[in-house]
């Protein structure tokens, strides 16, 4: 499998970075509501060190996924109507955009709270703001909104990805799908998986 993405499928580098930050999504997005059901103490402190944590790698593996993103060939879209390319497109967009404002919110709430980040108990982020109560009442109330978007967002990706695969019986799962080839063998002139012998 190339490293690089071309213009028929993705690459080992795109494939990697998609599955860990969905699995990164899963477990931070877990965290954050078991969290919220613990009563205030020594447990509940860890497990919002443990959500920072994750959320900061978060952030950079979406700035270091942007950034190869921009370096490299995009596969051409398979759907076959204008409109499914264009909410592609859009989803596509958002979903870069709440992975670099959902944690930036979970800092900026840190931030106004006075509770310094600890990524791991290796380094501490700044600040990005001062103390402020409600300033930290605003980006809580981001946070939470923007963990609604991110569902809906995955929800969308995930039925579209299915409706591809399912439906249109085309390559697009396929080819995200880390054990999958990544040539021109595995689709055929209209976008279609060809099938396996």
């Amino acid at each position: 499998m190339a490293l690089r993405s071309n213009k028929t499928g993705f690459g080992s580098i795109t494939k990697s970075l998609h599955w860990v930050m969905a699995a990164l999504f899963i477990s931070v997005f877990a965290m954050g509501w078991y969290m919220d059901f613990l009563p205030l103490g020594m447990a509940k402190l860890e497990w919002m060190s443990r959500h920072k944590s994750f959320g900061v790698t978060i952030l950079t593996l979406a700035v270091l996924r942007i950034v190869w993103r921009l370096s490299e060939p995009t596969p051409d879209a398979l759907g076959k109507h204008a409109i499914e390319r264009l909410a592609a497109k859009v989803g596509h967009l958002g979903l870069y955009a709440v992975m670099l404002a959902m944690p930036l919110t979970g800092w900026m709430m840190s931030s106004a709270a006075n509770f310094p980040v600890s990524v791991f108990g290796l380094f501490t982020l700044p600040n990005l703001v001062a103390p402020d109560q409600g300033l930290f009442e605003a980006f809580k109330t981001a946070h939470f909104l923007l963990s609604w978007v991110i569902v809906a967002l995955v929800l969308g990706h995930v039925a579209a990805a299915l409706k591809h695969h399912f439906i249109d019986r085309d390559a697009t799962l396929r080819r995200m799908l880390p054990v999958s080839g990544n040539n021109d063998a595995d689709i055929d002139a209209t976008g279609t998986a060809k099938e396996s012998s």
